[in-house]
């Protein structure tokens, strides 16, 4: 069974889990997160805007 009623009953699975210590991170509040940084570039380039804030 899949249970999908709330991100704390689910348990990540060995893929989500090398994920997340491997994925590059820093401070969002001063921009130096790689991920945040990337995913805001995404989204102002999607929305074909200057900046985008998540």
């Amino acid at each position: 069974m899949i249970d999908l009623r709330s991100d704390t009953v689910t348990r990540p699975g060995r893929a989500m889990l090398e994920a997340m210590m491997t994925a590059p991170v820093g401070d969002d509040v001063y921009g130096d997160d790689p991920t945040v940084n990337a995913l805001q570039r995404y989204a102002a380039d999607l929305s074909g805007k200057e900046a985008a804030l998540l």
